[in-house]
């Protein structure tokens, strides 16, 4: 057999396994999508119930604004750019005016709240940015969606809110800064702010100008989290870059290493910086998977320490969905991006473990907690962590990856 014919048996043979991924994620996605609007849909209160058990009983009514943000972005995601999604009945559960009512604290309403009772009323403030984050996501593609300008004069009010707590003052957010408390940057505050970045400027040219000094300063800061010569990604540095003592400096989460990889990808690809991307691709996605990918019973662990001293939060064995949702997004995004097979067999892998791993066949949506060894742990499909939002988000950017993948000559 000549080489030109092997080379072009195995194209055909990769492209059929392409093929039969896309149409294995897409109808995993019209599974999960179902399950949300099955039983997550307050009829009488408006918003969602998250806090749902296996089958989609509802186990507790609180309402969390931050998965209240996801979901309906989600919503109006799949409805923009999915043509089985255009439907009412996905735009009118994401239009209706929960979140808008209820979210802000009032006076003076700067602050979000991060629970609700099922009618609306606060419960709990976190003294951080992510729920106002996920606020803003919403808003942004509400407006995307619908047009109305309301939502998104409400998403850069609160995005340059936002940007004001993290870069010039953040006392409003309530938190006291303690005299022996290191001034610690974790990974996800420059995260989050990318991710707004990159969501407010798709659509609009101004804010994509507005907002460009924004997210170089929050690559340059995720990038700072590679330390010890290039040799681990660390979860917390100084705010001036710098490694930290303890417990707090040494810890790792290759899940969250893995999402910021594919933030940052997205930054070059708009940078058109092929240098940049091709040392995030080996910083923050085979870096953190060679050290975080479980030997022995395969998935990623959930912390690590980067000395190799047992990690204190208890659940850092556990596999959790949404780590293994951001590797499949992030490999098969730098495959898209280099043509490096590496990227795509690590991609099969990943996602072969998820699939096999998380997904629930019998009531649909994917278990979030699993032990070590792969059992599942806690056999809710949500909570105050889980909603919809990293599993349809992970199926749907891969469709449509994958999609582009196959259109390519």
């Amino acid at each position: 057999m000549s080489k030109g014919l092997r080379a072009r048996q195995d194209m055909e043979k990769e492209r059929e396994t392409l093929q039969a991924w896309k149409e294995r994620v897409g109808q995993e996605l019209d599974r999960v999508v179902a399950f949300w609007v099955e039983h997550s849909h307050d009829q009488e209160h408006g918003g969602f119930f998250t806090c749902l058990s296996r089958e989609g009983r509802v186990y507790d009514d609180l309402k969390y604004v931050w998965l209240q943000g996801r979901q309906v972005w989600m919503y109006c995601r799949l409805y923009r750019t999915f043509q089985r999604f255009h439907h009412s009945q996905l735009l009118n559960a994401a239009k209706g005016e929960f979140l808008l009512r209820y979210a802000r604290l009032a006076p003076p309403g700067k602050k979000c709240a991060f629970v609700l009772t099922r009618d609306g009323r606060p419960v709990k403030v976190q003294r951080t940015i992510f729920s106002e984050c996920f606020y803003t996501m919403a808003m942004n593609e509400l407006w995307r969606a619908t047009g109305e300008v309301r939502y998104q004069t409400e998403a850069v009010e609160m995005m340059d809110q936002i940007v004001h707590w993290v870069r010039e003052d953040a006392s409003g957010l309530g938190r006291p800064q303690l005299q022996g408390a290191p001034t610690a940057e974790p990974m996800a505050v420059p995260m989050m702010l990318l991710n707004l970045v990159e969501q407010l400027g798709e659509a609009d040219e101004e804010l994509a100008g507005k907002y460009t000094e924004l997210g170089d300063w929050c690559a340059r800061r995720i990038l700072q989290h590679v330390q010890r010569d290039g040799q681990a990604v660390l979860e917390n540095v100084s705010e001036d870059g710098k490694e930290l003592s303890g417990c707090l400096g040494r810890q790792q989460n290759p899940g969250h290493a893995l999402e910021a990889g594919w933030f940052l990808l997205r930054h070059c690809i708009r940078k058109g910086d092929p240098e940049l991307r091709a040392h995030v691709v080996d910083k923050f996605l085979l870096l953190p998977f060679r050290s975080g990918w479980d030997p022995d019973h395969g998935g990623l662990f959930y912390f690590q320490d980067a000395d190799d001293f047992c990690p204190t939060q208890l659940e850092w064995a556990m596999k959790l969905w949404w780590p293994h949702s951001e590797a499949m997004i992030a490999f098969l995004m730098g495959y898209s991006e280099s043509g490096d097979p590496v990227l795509l067999r690590l991609f099969y892998q990943v996602a072969e473990y998820t699939f096999r791993q998380f997904r629930d066949p019998e009531y649909g949506e994917w278990f979030g907690y699993l032990s070590r060894e792969g059992k599942v742990a806690l056999s809710i499909k949500g909570g105050p962590f889980k909603g919809c939002f990293h599993v349809p988000r992970c199926l749907a950017m891969c469709e449509e990856m994958l999609g582009a993948l196959l259109s390519r000559p």
